[in-house]
């Protein structure tokens, strides 16, 4: 019989829960967290290494394999506090950060990029990653970056897209530099001097670049634009929420490429 912990006091566990509440200790390991069998199966896919795999058997589905990883077993009461999702699946993995660099990135010869400045809200990039799989785009490119990648919100928000869109977080600066020296258009999304999104040929290399809610893209993105672009307001509201806005973009650089 595999021993299995009760107590939220092990230490196992509260390395576990530190890892998830604090980015500076994901930061200090070099680890981060995976809840999930799709969400792991999508890690494991990426070449991601597992450190260790927190398994209940309760809430287990029955064709899961975990017998190839360093296993530890928990009983529902431990489950329930280290997971995010409650009495979901039963997994919760351990995994070694790895970080991309621009240099690291293969493009295609016509990529679709999409770029976010100073995004905060783990649900909201989470939500973008979703978008950009669903929509082939090539890579995204977080910069300057208020959240780490690893963020267990943003891994859960995601579904896994985290690790099937190559992920990169550097400078405005850096990116803009790399963005210029392939060829790629920049469209900045953003409401003052911009043009309706859809009069705007995305079917050419381009990075999609957009800003907070709040206050939107700094002078530095606006200025090294190809092009401002912006969605329609047709209410009294001046704003959509950016993940809302980023799948608009993304579905309309799919429809002119494929059209």
């Amino acid at each position: 019989m595999e021993q299995v912990i009760t107590s939220t006091k092990n230490p196992r566990i509260k390395h576990l829960l530190s890892l998830q509440q604090k980015s500076s200790e994901r930061r200090r390991a070099g680890l981060f967290l995976v809840e999930g069998q799709r969400e792991l199966e999508h890690c494991l896919e990426a070449g991601f290494e597992v450190a260790e795999l927190y398994v209940c058997p309760e809430f287990l589905s029955s064709d899961f394999q975990y017998s190839a990883f360093n296993t530890q077993f928990v009983n529902p009461a431990v489950y329930e506090r280290i997971a995010y999702r409650g009495t979901t699946e039963g997994v919760v993995a351990i995994v070694r950060a790895r970080h991309l660099q621009l240099a690291d990135l293969q493009l295609p010869a016509n990529p679709l990029i999409v770029v976010l400045e100073s995004v905060e809200k783990p649900g909201n990039l989470g939500a973008i990653l979703r978008s950009a799989d669903a929509a082939g785009a090539d890579a995204v490119i977080v910069c300057d970056p208020l959240t780490d990648l690893y963020n267990p919100n943003l891994i859960r928000a995601s579904i896994g897209a985290v690790f099937t869109v190559p992920t990169v977080a550097c400078s405005s600066s850096e990116c803009i530099t790399f963005l210029q020296a392939h060829g790629i258009q920049i469209l900045t999304a953003q409401l003052q001097d911009s043009h309706p999104y859809y009069d705007t040929d995305m079917r050419r290399p381009t990075a999609i670049v957009m800003g907070t809610e709040s206050t939107g893209l700094t002078d530095q993105w606006r200025k090294a634009a190809t092009a401002h672009i912006r969605i329609p307001m047709l209410g009294r509201l001046d704003s959509l929420n950016v993940s809302v806005s980023s799948a608009i973009l993304l579905y309309e650089a799919v429809r002119q490429r494929e059209g």
